[in-house]
C-alpha cells in the first residue's frame, strides 16, 4: 500500500482528510508539519507495520478518540505538550486565556514587580508552561487534585526545562497570595448533550454542576483570600457564560470586571482585579 491507497482508504471509514494526514505521519515516523511531503510522495511505500499501525489509528479516531491523544502530544502557544487520557487535551481557545495573563503580568514588569501567579486545575500544565515560557523571570505555581494530571504536567515541565512548582490541591486549598490567579476549570453543564462526544477526556475536568459554574463559583469565593492588592483572577469558561461569570465576579468583591473574546469573537474569559486585602 502507498501514501495515496491508505489516505483512500482512511476516507472510506469516515477519517477526516487532516486526521488522517497527521496519523499517517505519525505512523511512519514524520513530523505534523510534514504534510507536503506527503503530498509530494502520495505513491510513496508503507511497510506492513506502517500501514497496521495506521489503520489502527483511524479505526480508534472514527470511536472519537482525539488525535491528540492517538499521537500523543498537541502544540499548544508554541510548544509540544504530551497528553493522555488522564488530562484534557489543549484547545486553541485557551490561548486567549494566556495573552490576558501575559498582558497582566506585563503591567507588574513595567511596575517594577516581582509577579507570582498560580494556575488551578493545570491538567497538561499547558497554561503554566506557556506563562512560564514567555516569563522565565516569574515564580509559577500550578495545582491539580488529580495525581494522573500533576504525572503529565510534570513531565512536560521537565521536558520543555521549565521551573514550575508542582502541587496536589483543590483550588486554592493550601495556597499562599499571588498577583494573578488563572484557571481554566470545568464548566460544562453536568447534562450538556456535548460531553456524549467528549467521552475520551475526562469528566472531572469538563463538566461541573447544573450550569457548569460550580467550580468558577467556587475560585471565585476563594480568590480574594489568596490575592495581593490589585492581584488578578483571571477564568477560562464556556461560550455563554461571560455574563454570569462577570456577576459572580462582582459579587465577590471584584473591581474592572470584564471579558476578552477569542478569535472567533466569542467571550471566552472573565476576569476582575481584587483592590483590597480579604
Amino acid at each position: 500500500m502507498n501514501i495515496a491507497q491508505a489516505l483512500a482508504a482512511a476516507e472510506k471509514l469516515g477519517v477526516a482528510r487532516l486526521d488522517a494526514q497527521l496519523l499517517l505521519l505519525h505512523a511512519v515516523g514524520r513530523r505534523e508539519d510534514q504534510r507536503a511531503w506527503l503530498l509530494a510522495h502520495d505513491d510513496h511505500a508503507i511497510t506492513a507495520v506502517q500501514c497496521a499501525s495506521f489503520m489502527s489509528l483511524c479505526e480508534r479516531r472514527c470511536t472519537g478518540e482525539p488525535v491528540a491523544y492517538l499521537v500523543g502530544h498537541k502544540e499548544f502557544y508554541g510548544m509540544r505538550l504530551a497528553v493522555d487520557r488522564r488530562v484534557l487535551v489543549p484547545r486553541p481557545d485557551t490561548e486567549t486565556l494566556v495573552e490576558w495573563a501575559l498582558q497582566t503580568l506585563g503591567a507588574h514588569r513595567r511596575l517594577g514587580w516581582n509577579p507570582s501567579v498560580i494556575d488551578l486545575g493545570t491538567g497538561s500544565g499547558a497554561i503554566a508552561l506557556a506563562i512560564k515560557h514567555a516569563r522565565p523571570d516569574i515564580r509559577v505555581e500550578a495545582v491539580d487534585a488529580d495525581v494522573g494530571a500533576l504525572e503529565v504536567a510534570r513531565s512536560n515541565a521537565n521536558a520543555l526545562s521549565l521551573d514550575i512548582e508542582f502541587r496536589q490541591a483543590s483550588w486554592l486549598e493550601g495556597a499562599r497570595r499571588y498577583d494573578l490567579v488563572v484557571s481554566n476549570p470545568p464548566y460544562v453543564a453536568e447534562a450538556d448533550e456535548h460531553l456524549a462526544h467528549l467521552s475520551h477526556e475526562p469528566l472531572s475536568a469538563l463538566a461541573s454542576g447544573p450550569d457548569g459554574l460550580d467550580a468558577i463559583c467556587e475560585i471565585a469565593r476563594q480568590a480574594p483570600d489568596h490575592l495581593n492588592p490589585g492581584g488578578w483572577l483571571l477564568l477560562e469558561h464556556g461560550w455563554d457564560q461571560a455574563a454570569a461569570v462577570r456577576k459572580l465576579l462582582a459579587g465577590h468583591g471584584f473591581a474592572d470586571v470584564r471579558s476578552h473574546r477569542d478569535l472567533s469573537g466569542i467571550e471566552r474569559c472573565s476576569g476582575g482585579r481584587f483592590l483590597e486585602l480579604g
